[in-house]
Formats: C-alpha cells, sequence, structure tokens
C-alpha cells in the first residue's frame, strides 16, 4: 500500500507531522495557560481560543491566492514554518505583554503554511484520482503522530517546569520540521509547488479563461458539504475546549497515586488515527476496485452521524458528573467515535478539494476548505466557553442534536450532489 504513493508524500508526511506537533502541543496549554496562568475567566479564554483556532484556519486563504498568483506553494510553506517557530517563541518567553501578539504571529504563519502543503501533496498524483484519498488518508496519519506526542511532550514538560517551557518545546519541533523540509525538498517534490500556478500556465498557454459548466455544478456542490462542516467542526473542536475543561474538572484522572495530566486526554485521538488510518486507507483502496466505496457525500453524512452519537455519550456523562466525578473511561470511548468520524470527513474533503478545484485556483480552494474550520472553531469557541454556566449534559445534548439534524439533513441531498459529483 504504501510502495504505490509517490516519495513525496512521506517528506510531507514528516514536515506537517512537525507542524502539527507543534500546534497541537500549544493548544494542548492553550486553554489552560489562559486560565491558570493570566487569569482570564473560562468565557474569556474560549472565546480567545475560539478567535484563535478559528483565524489559523481563515487565513489559509490568502495564503492560497498569494501562492496560486505571485509565490508558489513552496516558498508560502517555508515562510509559514519560519513564522511559526518565532511566534511559538513569543509565546514562550514573551509573557502576558506579547501573548496576543505571538497568537497573531502564528495565525499568519497558519495562512501561509496550511494550505500550500496540501495543494503541493495533491500535484504530486497529478490526475490519479483513485489513490488521492488513500493518499491524503496516510498524510492524515501524519499529522496525527504528530498531534499524539504533542500533548504528552509539551503538556508534561509545562507540568515539571512552567507554561514557557512547554510552549518552547512546541517551537523546537517546528525548528525540526523547516529543516527536514529544507534539506529534502528539491530532491522529492521536483517542481510541484515551486512557481506560482497563474506562471505556469501562461507559459504553457494552457490557462482555462472560464469555468465550465461541469466545473461550476461541482464547486456549488462542494460548498454545499463545507457547510455541513462547519457543523462537524464546530463539535469535534470541543476537543480543545470544553472537552478538556470536562477532564480537568469532571473527570477523575487517577490511575492509583498517579494523577493523569489533563492533556493526556488530547492525545487520545492522534492515538487512535496512527492505528485507524492505515486501515482506513487500504479499506478505501479495496472498496474503490470492488465498486463499492462510499460517496464522498456518503462518507460525511456517516461522520455527522457519528459525532451525534459522541455527544449522546457525553451528555450521559455530564448528567452523571453532577454528583461526583466520572471515569475517564467515558472520554476515552467518546475520542475513538469522534475520530471514526474525523476520518470519514477530514482526509476526504482535502482529496475532494484536490480533485474538484479547477488547476488555477488550486491552493485558493484548499483555504477555501480550511475556511469550516475557522467557522466551526469560532462556533466551537463560543458553545465551549459556556461551560460553566450551563449544565454540562445541556452543553453536549444541544451539539449532539445539532450533528444528528445535519446528518439527516444532508442525507436528503445525497440524490442531488451525486448528480453533481458522480461517484467521487
Amino acid at each position: 500500500m504504501f510502495k504505490t504513493h509517490p516519495k513525496g508524500l512521506y517528506l510531507l508526511f514528516f514536515t506537517e507531522m512537525w507542524e502539527r506537533f507543534s500546534y497541537y502541543g500549544m493548544r494542548a496549554l492553550l486553554v489552560l495557560y489562559m486560565v491558570q496562568q493570566l487569569m482570564f475567566s473560562t468565557e474569556k479564554a474560549g472565546s480567545v481560543y475560539g478567535l484563535y483556532t478559528g483565524f489559523v484556519y481563515l487565513t489559509p486563504i490568502i495564503g492560497g491566492y498569494l501562492a496560486d498568483k505571485f509565490i508558489g506553494q513552496r516558498r508560502c510553506i517555508t515562510t509559514g514554518a519560519i513564522l511559526m517557530c518565532i511566534g511559538l517563541f513569543m509565546l514562550a518567553f514573551g509573557g502576558h505583554n506579547l501573548f496576543f501578539s505571538a497568537l497573531f504571529i502564528m495565525i499568519i504563519a497558519n495562512g501561509f503554511f496550511k494550505s500550500n502543503i496540501s495543494s503541493v501533496l495533491g500535484m504530486l498524483y497529478g490526475k490519479d484520482n483513485e489513490k488521492k484519498d488513500s493518499g491524503f488518508t496516510i498524510f492524515y496519519m501524519g499529522i496525527n503522530i504528530g498531534a499524539l506526542f504533542s500533548p504528552l511532550v509539551c503538556g508534561t514538560i509545562a507540568v515539571k517546569y512552567g507554561f514557557e517551557y512547554g510552549f518552547a518545546s512546541a517551537g523546537i519541533g517546528m525548528l525540526i520540521g523547516l529543516a527536514i523540509y529544507k534539506i529534502f525538498e528539491n530532491k522529492f517534490l521536483g517542481n510541484c509547488g515551486l512557481e506560482p500556478i497563474k506562471k505556469v500556465f501562461n507559459e504553457s498557454k494552457e490557462l482555462p479563461k472560464k469555468f465550465t459548466q461541469r466545473e461550476k455544478k461541482r464547486l456549488f456542490a462542494l460548498f454545499i458539504l463545507m457547510g455541513f462542516t462547519v457543523v462537524f467542526w464546530t463539535c469535534y473542536e470541543q476537543a480543545g475546549c470544553s472537552l478538556t475543561l470536562f477532564a480537568e474538572y469532571n473527570t477523575n484522572r487517577n490511575i492509583g497515586n498517579i494523577l493523569i495530566p489533563t492533556g493526556y486526554f488530547q492525545a487520545l485521538n492522534p492515538l487512535y488515527i496512527i492505528f485507524l488510518a492505515p486501515i482506513f486507507s487500504y479499506m478505501w483502496t479495496e472498496l474503490n476496485k470492488k465498486r463499492l466505496e462510499p460517496t464522498s457525500v456518503e462518507k460525511f453524512t456517516l461522520a455527522l452521524g457519528l459525532m451525534s452519537v459522541a455527544y449522546i455519550v457525553m451528555a450521559i456523562a455530564g448528567d452523571l458528573s453532577c454528583d461526583t466525578k466520572v471515569s475517564s473511561i467515558w472520554l476515552i470511548g467518546v475520542y475513538l467515535i469522534m475520530t471514526i468520524a474525523e476520518l470519514c470527513i477530514s482526509p476526504i474533503g482535502l482529496s475532494l478539494v484536490s480533485k474538484l478545484a479547477p488547476k488555477q485556483f488550486v491552493s485558493v480552494l484548499m483555504g477555501t476548505w480550511f475556511l469550516t474550520s475557522f467557522f466551526g472553531n469560532i462556533f466551537a469557541g463560543l458553545w465551549g466557553g459556556m461551560y460553566g454556566s450551563i449544565s454540562t449534559s445541556i452543553l453536549f445534548l444541544v451539539l449532539a442534536i445539532i450533528s444528528l439534524i445535519s446528518s439527516v439533513v444532508l442525507a436528503c441531498f445525497i440524490p442531488m450532489l451525486k448528480k453533481s459529483l458522480g461517484r467521487i
């Protein structure tokens, strides 16, 4: 399975792995740092968390535009990685005075980095759409290897030595990712993403002047799916906010005499993905060979349904936690359900964009896809900030109902969307 993919996949795999190490390591500490160190209220911390994690997914559309028109994807990736290092070390050692400046720099950094590394991966496959879902799922496994170790490493360092050293360890991870990328990019990526798309097509005189009718229908279908994906990320991104607070205040984290740090629970999702992503990648490939693979729309519908199940479980756990702290088994099980849902929507969405994007707008459209995470994170922070203001069971039950309704509505759209997308 792994040998059939381009070698550049694995360079991007490791580069993204270290970038996600830095992001998730910082994210695992962010809310607790604001509440415990900066003395923010949970409402303010939730709002800042939502705005930050939202805006890191807004700027990729700008980075995608700059890459397509002026800079090229590869230069954007390098620029983003350098800025990310600067922002993380400012967060580590700048204290309260540089806190918001550091977050701003990291938002800009992510704009350069996020959409363009996914675009380069799509370019490596060319027109080989059959392998893209599998390739992006393997790539997604790399993301989550970084996300697995970062809460463990950064969380442990923060507990033992202080938040500033936890943030600094995230910055060191980004430095490693930047070094790996710069050493091997020319060898494994060739000319992919080296020049702006506009320049490449102008030189070859192949730049289409208008969208075809088929492209318009497909893009319209993609934008519909994006709307439903916002609901998914609103629920999923509670992991860094309300689910973290639930782990901190409502969960029995003791194993014997050992107290498990709260940040460790955020390692569950990437741990599951590392084991499940190869299985899903193989499964999609084999089902495709037999012409039994679900379409992207069907996978999205399943993801929203699973998210509803996860929050029904959390609503029950929230109700039980009113009397006493609940077992960590509740969160362990919920993160497993959320992970299966994630594998049905997130890497599939990235692959879908690379299949449908008109060649002259590949990075811009990839950045547009990340707008779903922008809105999802904003809503997640606002809703998660209600933790403590309303009962936890109601907070989670509302998310369960919203995701269930979305799943049912999207299921009704399947016949219409299939007409536009076909069997993609």
